[in-house]
């Protein structure tokens, strides 16, 4: 009888290779390739077509019922939005993060949530003990539910034991690489380990008899990927990423897959002793309240829309004068490469020169500038710095700017101006032809400007510029 194949994964990137090598050819990491047997015991199917046989399980897709209960609220409203409001029954998601971001305590805060309900929650953990985890659930919860089982464990054979010993509507595996079945020789957190591991849960929640919704935790890499196989983020519902910046209490939750919502939606967070905290209202907390007449110069805001929820923005720009040959372009909130494009457009159509000037940009609250709409106003904060003019206070940009100066119009406009009049704004500047009259008399404590050019935008706010910058 001929000996069976053998086939070597890489626990890096998964290259999957006939024969044993030192080096992966894919990844170019050293001795990362491992076999991936077969498990015990299974029996090679030489002719897989003698097994088939007619299937009586199938239906009518119209005929298929329809669970109008689906989803479980948690009460923490920043992550039902990003779920699409709540977790499906018989869903899997994984939430990954940098370590030290909050992932664990996120999802402890859930496990109480959906605990309260009365729901049964089953929390496992391959890298803490159950005393670590019940300390760390002492200090961010007021009492802890009764309806929280735990388990700490390496073993993916234990944890199966005992999701159908508790039965719970909700899964919490953390993390998902640190588990392993039995039946598989490679260590925990190879590519073979981390996809036969998620599969297991994937059956647990999928059970027709028994629904459940699963919660992974998930490593990252170097690289700020997620660690295994790509084929990980296919096989579950749901991709969570938080992201979190060294030194700052922000947490930003979005979803780069989701099943069952939109991908757009993001969730923010602040983390406090107690844990993290919902930003309920995103607008007040990435803006400076300023009254009347105390306009600072280097200030504008604008609206973004992070999936369905629109949020005002801050945008703050500091221009100075450069002694050096090449000005410095500092920017933590948007691409290098957007800010100097930005730059030569407020140079050659507003007639500002910045060859000789450095410039630094921030947002309030650090958030990310990846939208067109952001332009407008980040291009009237840089006129803002240059005059030492203030933007009155009660004023927003939206809009992008082409090459040539024109204005260009961007999406969901009436729903970023339902934001501002809810804030108390009073004045907004728009790309020419945005909104029709009927739109417009939609907000009647709204002054909306409709112009054609950057030029006629900075001459609008901040009058004829003739003196030298």
């Amino acid at each position: 009888m001929a000996k069976k194949k053998e086939t070597y994964l890489c626990t890096s990137c998964g290259f999957e290779s006939g024969k044993w090598m030192g080096q992966c050819p894919q990844c170019k990491e050293w001795n990362t390739l491992e076999i991936a047997a077969a498990p015990a015991g299974a029996a090679a199917l030489t002719s897989p077509l003698k097994s088939i046989k007619p299937s009586d399980s199938i239906k009518r897709l119209g005929e298929v019922p329809v669970d109008t209960n689906s989803r479980i609220v948690t009460g923490i409203g920043e992550f039902d939005r990003v779920m699409g409001g709540g977790i499906v029954k018989d869903s899997i998601t994984i939430l990954a993060a940098k370590p030290g971001a909050g992932k664990s305590t996120l999802l402890l805060q859930v496990a109480q949530d959906v605990a309260a309900q009365g729901l049964r929650v089953l929390y496992v953990s391959g890298e803490e003990s159950e005393s670590q985890i019940r300390r760390r659930a002492g200090r961010i919860l007021e009492k802890i539910h009764e309806q929280i089982w735990v388990q700490s464990t390496a073993s993916m054979n234990e944890v199966l034991g005992a999701i159908y010993s508790v039965n719970p509507q909700l899964v919490i595996a953390d993390s998902i690489q640190t588990f392993a079945l039995e039946d598989y020789p490679s260590r925990p957190g190879s590519p073979t380990q981390t996809i036969e591991c998620t599969n297991c849960l994937l059956q647990a929640a999928k059970n027709p008899e028994a629904p459940r919704a699963v919660l992974m935790a998930g490593q990252l890499t170097k690289e700020d990927e997620l660690a295994g196989v790509r084929a990980l983020e296919h096989m579950v519902d749901t991709v969570l990423y938080m992201e979190a910046e060294q030194g700052e209490d922000l947490r930003v939750l979005a979803a780069t897959k989701n099943r069952f919502g939109s991908t757009g939606e993001m969730g923010f967070f602040t983390m406090e002793e107690k844990g993290l905290v919902p930003i309920d209202n995103p607008s007040e907390y990435f803006m400076t309240r300023r009254d009347p007449g105390q306009e600072v110069s280097g200030s504008a805001i604008t609206v973004v829309r992070e999936g369905t929820r629109p949020m005002i923005a801050e945008i703050e720009t500091l221009v100075s004068q450069s002694f050096t040959p090449y000005p410095s372009r500092i920017s933590d909130c948007m691409k290098k490469d957007q800010l100097n494009t930005l730059i030569s457009i407020l140079e050659q159509r507003g007639g500002i020169p910045l060859y000789d000037k450095n410039v630094v940009v921030k947002t309030t609250g650090g958030l990310k500038l990846s939208q067109p709409s952001v332009n407008l106003a980040l291009i009237a904060s840089l006129v803002s710095s240059v005059t030492k003019k203030g933007i009155p206070s009660d004023t927003a940009l939206i809009g992008d700017v082409g090459l040539t100066g024109e204005l260009k119009r961007v999406p969901s406009l009436e729903i970023r101006l339902r934001e501002l009049d809810r804030m108390g704004f009073r004045r907004v500047f728009l790309p020419y032809g945005s909104l029709r009259k009927e739109s417009v008399a939609k907000f009647p404590n709204l002054e909306v400007f409709q112009l054609k050019t950057l030029s006629s935008v900075i001459q609008k706010i901040f009058g004829d510029l003739k003196r030298s910058f």
